[in-house]
């Protein structure tokens, strides 16, 4: 079935402006979601506002909005006061700057949506979509839409021009907010590590590898209810909460399982008896002495 516009816009840089058509990039119908209802009988459940003062229940048009600004004490605003502090929608993204796509953390990513050129827009929206490619750069600019502002970008995804909402950086909380520890690490468990990454390297990433598999469970289990067919009904598997006794080992381990996987020509050789991390460590402080040992030895022979 052939993708329906949402909306139209226009995009707009220097002298130039484009419209064009806007349509969303997810699928939120394929999400499958569950209603509430009265174990009792089925029937479907009325979500209802209750008064926590004197246990009533309020309807619609006496709900006001009001902001918290100390425990338990607000300020209440009309609709017609919160209307007037929204953005008036614009219908338009101007462009204000272009960046390198590598420049901007994907974590700012937000909602995506593609962009289509409108009639007569063809020959703009390709020279934009190709002066992108080109220069390996994308558009960053403003749109604003049912009374919120919004950042986005504007990048091209094969012939197809996408705008993505960003999140702005009062949004979102630096890294440096989470404490990381810093172990040392050892060469040789560092070449081990990039041995595993090469192992499992691909060219490109393809989302068509990957599969919502408990979407799938749940959707076999909502055909066999339909069917009146029981389902079963299992713990889930706990995982270990083991130690790593050996990171080496556990690294080599991986390897030979990716190897063992990709076919004979990639196994690894004899696997050594595992090290506990104290008698590892023991071990190589016990090499890095015996040449200093020996050295020692020699010298005083002379």
């Amino acid at each position: 079935m052939a993708a329906r516009a949402i909306g139209s816009l226009t995009l707009s840089f220097g002298l130039v402006s484009i419209p064009v058509k806007l349509y969303t990039a997810t699928q939120s119908s394929s999400a499958i979601s569950f209603n509430l209802l009265h174990k009792t009988c089925g029937s479907r459940l009325k979500q209802q506002y209750v008064c926590l003062k004197d246990g009533t229940v309020v309807d619609k048009e006496d709900i006001a909005k009001g902001y918290e600004f100390a425990k338990d004490q607000y300020v209440l605003f009309s609709p017609e006061e919160i209307k007037a502090l929204e953005e008036v929608g614009t219908h338009s993204v101007e462009i204000s700057e272009f960046v390198p796509i590598d420049s901007i953390d994907p974590v700012y990513f937000d909602k995506t949506y593609y962009l289509a050129p409108d009639k007569g827009a063809g020959k703009p929206y390709a020279l934009l979509t190709e002066a992108l490619k080109e220069s390996g750069r994308c558009a960053v600019g403003r749109w604003a839409v049912r009374g919120k502002a919004y950042i986005v970008l504007l990048r091209p995804v094969g012939d197809v021009l996408t705008m993505q909402q960003l999140h702005f950086a009062a949004d979102v909380r630096p890294a440096s907010e989470i404490e990381v520890p810093k172990p040392e690490v050892r060469a040789g468990e560092l070449k081990l590590a990039r041995q595993l990454i090469d192992q499992q390297t691909a060219e490109r990433f393809d989302p068509t590898a990957f599969t919502d598999d408990v979407r799938e469970r749940i959707r076999a289990a909502i055909d066999r209810k339909v069917e009146g067919q029981a389902i079963s009904v299992s713990e889930a598997p706990t995982q270990s909460g083991g130690k790593v006794i050996d990171l080496m080992e556990a690294l080599r381990a991986s390897l030979e399982k990716t190897a063992a996987a990709r076919g004979p020509a990639a196994r690894l050789g004899p696997r050594k008896e595992p090290k506990r991390v104290e008698e590892a460590r023991t071990a190589d402080e016990g090499k890095r002495a015996e040449p200093a040992a020996k050295g020692g030895r020699k010298a005083g022979r002379r």
